[in-house]
């Protein structure tokens, strides 16, 4: 296995500005197009499925390369948890979609990612290992015919890649929506794009740990959640996967896969949701700002697509008066 190398390098583009004043404008009508349908809600994961609370354990004895920032000392955190699909609409949950995990880590001090100092540290995770385009740019001119309903998001696809493209974009994106979902408490979930971990760059992992409760489970994802919650306790390992080197582990191309065998892996925390009966964190989750931009400088968000997210996330939060 490689070592963990601190040799990375962001790029870019000179017509950033003027690419990231659309990528807000877009964000901004999809949200509004349907907010006026729903209600006011997210631009994107605007279906909250679950909420809880709970807390995130870091542990000791880390190697050196992983005590950066929220880990460089063990202790326990609270945690808010918020779980959704990651689709613009509110639909069934039966409908195939990407599914999401996004963790607040609470009682948090130090300098921000945005500047200041902040209290939390967020991380957004997709049960997903990488995006189906390498960089924002071809995400926002689908989300920009995704504005106009599902019929314009494939046409466009079929424009912008041609007939052969269009059908090879489309069974990516169907593959990607229709993936096998076995339930927030089994399943792997990533941030897929890559994060400071002090000088080191690192993509972020939850992976289900321990046995969940031995219930009956429902074929619904949230009923699920209820019933095992209903039960005992749910936990999941807070891992880093290191970058290596540009060509294994890019920086800059969203759409690939760091592969396990050739990085190192550490796991750093654990995440719990003890017992707990019904969605008591419900409110305070739908009303939070969960924003890969919010948490401590040492974890800033690194690469294009994560200085667009900066963009959406904000106009979206805007979007909702938050």
């Amino acid at each position: 296995m490689k070592q963990p190398s601190t040799e990375w390098l962001e790029r870019i583009a000179p017509d950033e500005e003027a690419h990231f004043a659309r990528v807000a404008k877009v964000i901004a009508r999809l949200q509004q197009t349907r907010s006026a349908k729903f209600g006011t809600g997210r631009a994107l994961h605007r279906k909250q499925l679950f909420a809880a609370t709970g807390t995130l354990e870091v542990l000791p004895n880390l190697p050196p390369h992983a005590r950066h920032g929220l880990f460089a000392a063990p202790g326990r955190h609270r945690a808010l948890v918020r779980l959704s699909n990651g689709g613009p609409d509110v639909q069934s949950n039966k409908r195939p979609d990407i599914r999401g995990f996004a963790v607040k880590v609470l009682d948090v001090s130090g300098e921000s990612a945005l500047g200041g100092t902040t209290d939390h540290q967020d991380f957004l995770m997709i049960n997903q290992n990488h995006f189906a385009s390498a960089d924002s740019r071809e995400f926002v001119d689908f989300i920009e015919a995704l504005a106009g309903g599902p019929l314009p998001a494939i046409l466009h696809l079929f424009k912008t890649h041609g007939i052969g493209g269009g059908f090879a974009r489309f069974r990516e994106l169907i593959a990607a929506l229709g993936k096998k979902f076995n339930g927030f408490a089994a399943e792997r979930f990533n941030v897929v794009l890559p994060i400071r971990c002090g000088p080191y760059a690192v993509r972020v992992r939850l992976k289900p740990a321990g046995s969940p409760p031995p219930v009956a489970r429902s074929r619904d994802i949230v009923e699920d959640m209820r019933q095992r919650l209903a039960v005992g306790p749910l936990h999941w390992d807070l891992e880093l996967q290191f970058l290596v080197d540009e060509a294994t582990t890019p920086i800059e191309d969203a759409s690939k896969v760091w592969p396990d065998a050739e990085t190192p892996i550490v796991t750093v925390a654990r995440l719990t949701l003890p017992q707990q009966g019904g969605d008591a964190a419900s409110t305070e989750a739908e009303a939070a700002k969960f924003d890969p931009w919010g948490g401590l400088a040492a974890h800033r968000p690194l690469g294009e697509v994560m200085r667009a997210r900066k963009v959406a996330y904000y106009e979206s939060q805007k979007g909702r008066g938050v």
